[in-house]
């Protein structure tokens, strides 16, 4: 029987390995249903919804309420069964068990599996795993990449993983990440006023990968998410040396129980902040 993990002396090794095998095997899952049209949905806010979403969901949580049995899990699917509707100030664990469901449904491969564990509001640790580009990222003092096809064990991928860090900025050739779906005129701006003309699109979270890795500079988003689509990223640039803040530079908090942890917008910065 696995060994629980103590919160309180995290045991970062233990942690990736539970939160990379949890995202790996929801991933196969994940994977065994792609490009089966037949199981979409639609939520109560006409969002898509799959069967992947809710079986990777139960998989992910299966997995890891044995192993932490004292941090509660905020789960996309299961959302609805959350109690705590303050602000949540004890560790929990954000999970998105597909984060880019449109891309999954159209058998694109912009989508993520995402984990984190927030204490003190803040991503201290996080798994972005992409079942359809056999890649997976994970960080919490350090970041991390490699190669892992679904179902495949973290042991697996120890002895060939990469270091992931951000890059300096370079003035007047500064380079961006934004969304697929959601670019708007408030992000054309901000990258305007920063002069950036080279921007890459992509989908879910991987996003905040290309700014932890130094492909890109900074991924400004205005437009509405939610904190389980952002706290795994956000963990991994910040384990890569980069940072997270709100277009006025303050802190970006979780466990905004009473606004129904809803975020409002952010810039996700790689190096110094200009």
């Amino acid at each position: 029987m696995p060994q629980r993990i103590d919160i309180d002396g995290l045991d970062e090794t233990a942690l990736a390995r539970l939160f990379v095998n949890s995202a790996s095997a929801a991933g196969a899952r994940i994977m065994s249903h792609y490009g089966a049209l037949e199981t979409v949905g639609r939520k109560p806010d006409a969002s898509p919804v799959t069967i992947a979403d809710h079986e990777a969901e139960e998989i992910i949580k299966k997995m890891i309420e044995p192993e932490l049995p004292s941090v509660p899990i905020l789960a996309e699917e299961s959302a609805h069964d959350w109690t705590e509707t303050g602000t949540v100030e004890t560790p929990f664990i954000l999970v998105d068990p597909v984060d880019g469901t449109k891309e999954f449904i159209r058998k694109g491969t912009d989508f993520t599996v995402n984990i984190a564990l927030v204490a003190s509001r803040l991503p201290v640790f996080g798994v972005v795993y992409c079942p359809a580009l056999d890649t997976v990222y994970w960080g919490g003092t350090s970041a991390f990449t490699g190669r892992l096809p679904p179902g495949a064990d973290f042991e697996d991928i120890c002895e060939t993983r990469t270091v992931v860090t951000v890059r300096q900025p370079e003035p007047g050739n500064l380079k961006a990440a934004a969304s697929h779906r959601h670019r708007d005129a408030e992000t054309d701006a901000f990258l305007s006023k920063l002069g950036i003309t080279d921007c890459v699109s992509r989908g879910s979270s991987l996003k905040f990968c290309l700014v932890a890795k130094g492909d890109v500079d900074v991924y400004p988003r205005f437009g509405p998410t939610m904190e389980w689509d952002t706290a795994a990223g956000e963990a991994i640039l910040r384990a890569a040396g980069g940072t997270v803040l709100t277009p006025e530079g303050e802190p970006f908090l979780y466990g905004k129980g009473t606004a129904g942890f809803l975020n409002g917008p952010f810039i996700a910065w790689g190096g110094r902040v200009l």
